[in-house]
């Protein structure tokens, strides 16, 4: 590997230095880095050519800075992270379909009852935009190939702009003829299904209305509400959940809310149009648009439709 001209650097040789200098191994940095160790190794004779000066002193499995390789790591740790940053979000990815948008969210049961269902009115609205919905409860990373993160809990670390889209409202509901205008009274003998999911919301809940665990009964554990749905709907049996992602079933009478068991999580629902999207209108259109359904299905909620 040479350079073109000795007046030239390499960027990638840059890198790599970099890479070893905070791993102190010529191995796990080729690992962070996803090449050889080889092409590690040619990159760091690269820059040694380029300064005539040892960068890094090889021990054993470690590699360790020279004082002239601390010098130069510390000048451009922080300013190449800057580049690579900002080449990160400016990426248009390579997507060539303009009418296309892909949503991030960690909300699968929110994403499954209430987005999903409505998505063909924004489609309308904007003249047959295809929205692509993917779930995942991990953290998204500045490489990850999204428009829109819709979250309750997962913290945005790149630019973009933000809506508070629905501040969750938690109710306790069954089917008709479970609940049968029992009010709170039906939690002391109709089992109360668990979400362990979302461990957070029956202790929540509990607290807001003052109750303890041992004033209700506990049922079956499902791991998300999608899955407890079904069961509360045909069965006899109770299900502490946010008041939007059973609204629909309310409005169809498969499902009832127990009269006072109303009580807000502090929880809030985000939507982030990301700065690198390949079409942040589009991204930003798509969020004012969840906001204007959320504050109309909120609005149906408080007055009881």
């Amino acid at each position: 590997m040479k350079l073109a001209d000795e007046n030239e650097l390499s960027l990638n040789a840059v890198r790599a230095f970099v890479q070893v200098a905070r791993d102190n191994s010529v191995t796990r940095a080729s690992k962070t880095l996803g090449i050889t160790q080889s092409s590690v190794s040619r990159h760091l004779a690269v820059l040694e050519e380029y300064f005539g000066a040892k960068l890094i002193e090889r021990r054993g499995r470690q590699s360790q800075l020279t004082d002239f390789g601390r010098l130069f790591a510390d000048a451009v740790a922080e300013p190449l992270d800057t580049i690579l940053f900002t080449a990160r979000r400016m990426r248009r990815n390579g997507r060539k379909d303009a009418n296309r948008l892909v949503v991030r969210t960690s909300l699968a049961t929110f994403a499954y009852t209430v987005l999903i269902p409505n998505l063909r009115e924004f489609s309308k609205e904007m003249g047959g935009v295809t929205v692509d919905v993917i779930s995942s409860l991990s953290a998204p990373a500045s490489t990850d190939s999204f428009d829109v993160l819709l979250t309750r809990d997962l913290m945005l670390s790149e630019p973009g702009d933000r809506w508070d889209v629905y501040d969750e409202q938690l109710v306790c509901v069954g089917a008709p003829d479970c609940v049968a205008g029992r009010g709170l009274k039906a939690l002391r003998d109709t089992p109360v299904i668990a979400v362990t999911s979302r461990p957070d919301i029956l202790p929540t809940w509990l607290r807001g209305l003052d109750l303890k665990t041992a004033d209700i009964t506990s049922g079956a554990r499902y791991d998300h509400h999608y899955l407890a749905l079904p069961a509360v709907t045909t069965g006899h049996s109770l299900l502490v959940t946010p008041h939007i992602v059973v609204a629909d079933l309310i409005r169809q009478g498969l499902l009832e809310v127990l009269g006072g068991s109303r009580a807000p999580s502090g929880m809030q629902y985000r939507a982030y149009a990301i700065d690198r999207s390949s079409n942040p209108d589009v991204a930003r259109a798509f969020c004012r648009w969840l906001t204007r359904l959320c504050k109309k299905m909120t609005e149906e909620e408080v007055s009881g439709k």
